[in-house]
């Protein structure tokens, strides 16, 4: 029973909550942390951009790779900050601002950010997706499949945010904790029960998601990709095992797991025994197996095998590799207690992701898709899906980013001539690298024969590209889907390759 001090607290912390501030010692619990100044300071926010600082606001001076947090300390006081929370062991602080300083910045931020948002994932049913390819797609159709009237659900990923009762652009795949752990907030007080996200590799290594309770842990596959992050595939593998085995601080109740992937039957082998383990995949001996597929260029039929028996399943999403995204939804619904043979029925009317398999239609006699592909096995599946239902010819249009795994633009390039019939290189977000660089290092992949040329300007080879397409050809643009913008030197400049093929198209039909 609790004495009257402990009612007095109890009291004063929810007063607190309702003012949005929280006393520094309350966010400190169980965390070992060497405090100069007020413990008791009041904090109304957990901020890790010094320009975002508010009166109050505990500032975190994050280590990053272009700057240091710490290099910003002046400006988050100026700005009102009050404690700063940071790894460096002596800071000049004026009087009446508090230093805190932790062994991890970022798992300090996670485990702040958790305790001042009242911990929302004790309280929400969430699902937590990762993999190389197919994370916004699954995502999106869980929630789809979740969805009931007056029972909303949340989602988290790279397209936009979900919170229940508005939706927002997404600023980044997996947010930073404190933006995590506010977004969940809002989801609960929305009304939602349960929430769906997307798990980056670079989010679980940075903290973004540590001590996170997910009911639902995903595996959906892995291929080569930010290994300039990563420096090699057992790194990266070992980041996304991290929300599997409770490397992250916390196991989930269920891992639903490609069984076809081969670093998802070794994930399956290595992790504890009592996490309940929902295989899928075309393989047999998966839990959850498609057999039977008939692939049609507006969709795809298969015989679903669970356990709940056998079903017909109708999808709307084309190519194999939607099977597997489809088949690991419905692992998920089930890994949560809901009905297969409802999300079968529902699973028809799901209209689709932002720039994912996304036809542009203006009335031309042949087919343009824009997707996101943008790793080596993706552009493969999206070729190869793609191929599959084309009757003429197949036009690609594709670059790879600058600033990042320069192995890889060798790859996409051998990928695109063995996938396509014509192609068109192209600018893809070059960052900082010149984009003669980039080609130098794509060139490497040309196949003898192939036809390739390199166009450096994106609209005008997209222009080029549709020139070339006659009826029931197919043109396929990768690697941006949904963005609508290119980076350039630090410089977003808007782009959106949806609305340069529709621009194009119309364009051209009126000249005709």
């Amino acid at each position: 029973m609790k004495t009257k001090k402990q009612n007095k607290e109890s009291m004063e912390r929810i007063h607190e909550r309702l003012l949005g501030t929280i006393k520094l010692r309350d966010l400190m619990e169980r965390e070992s942390a060497n405090v100069q100044g007020d413990g008791h300071a009041k904090v109304s926010g957990l901020v890790t951009d010094s320009r975002r600082v508010t009166p109050n606001s505990a500032f975190f001076a994050l280590p990053g790779l272009r700057t240091d947090g710490n290099d910003h300390l002046q400006e988050a006081i100026d700005r009102g900050a009050k404690v700063i929370v940071s790894e460096s062991e002596q800071l000049d602080l004026p009087l009446g601002v508090t230093s805190v300083k932790v062994d991890d910045s970022r798992l300090a931020l996670a485990q702040f950010a958790k305790r001042y948002h009242g911990a929302p994932d004790s309280s929400l049913r969430v699902v937590g997706v990762t993999g190389t390819n197919g994370k916004t797609t699954v995502s999106s159709l869980v929630r789809h499949l979740l969805e009931r009237p007056g029972k909303p659900v949340g989602l988290i990923g790279t397209v936009r945010y979900h919170l229940g009762d508005r939706e927002v652009p997404s600023f980044k795949t997996t947010p930073e904790s404190a933006d995590l752990y506010a977004l969940l907030r809002s989801m609960l007080v929305a009304g939602c029960s349960e929430a769906v996200m997307e798990v980056s590799s670079h989010g679980i290594h940075q903290s973004r998601v540590a001590s996170l309770q997910l009911e639902v842990a995903v595996f959906l596959n892995l291929t080569r990709d930010h290994l300039d992050y990563h420096e090699n595939m057992e790194s990266y593998f070992r980041e996304k095992r991290k929300i599997f085995n409770g490397d992250n601080g916390s196991l989930p109740k269920v891992a639903v797991i490609n069984g076809d992937c081969p670093y998802g039957r070794r994930l399956i082998e290595e992790l504890p025994p009592h996490v309940q383990v929902l295989s899928f995949g075309l393989e047999e001996n998966n839990i959850f197996r498609a057999r039977n597929l008939n692939l049609q260029s507006n969709g795809s039929e298969f015989l679903l095998e669970g356990p709940f028996g056998t079903m017909m399943v109708t999808s709307p999403l084309i190519g194999r590799y939607n099977v597997m995204n489809v088949l690991s939804s419905f692992a998920i619904l089930h890994a949560l207690g809901h009905s297969v043979s409802d999300a079968v029925r529902k699973v028809g009317a799901f209209e689709g992701v932002d720039g994912r398999m996304e036809s542009v239609e203006k009335g031309q006699s042949y087919k343009v898709v824009v997707d996101y592909a943008h790793t080596p096995d993706a552009l493969r599946n999206a070729l190869g899906m793609l191929k599959e239902c084309t009757e003429g010819n197949l036009h690609l249009v594709f670059g790879c980013g600058g600033d990042r795994d320069k192995g890889k633009r060798l790859e996409m390039t051998r990928v695109a001539c063995a996938g396509a019939d014509r192609v068109w290189a192209t600018a893809d977000n070059p960052r900082t690298e010149s984009q003669g660089n980039i080609f130098k290092d794509m060139r490497k992949g040309l196949a003898k024969g192939a036809k390739v040329s390199f166009v450096e300007d994106r609209r005008r080879a997209i222009s080029l590209a549709l020139d070339a397409a006659k009826e029931k050809d197919t043109v396929l643009i990768a690697g941006k889907g949904h963005e609508t913008f290119q980076e350039v030197q630090y410089t977003a400049i808007p782009f959106d390759d949806r609305l340069v093929a529709g621009e194009l198209l119309s364009a051209k039909l009126l000249s005709v």
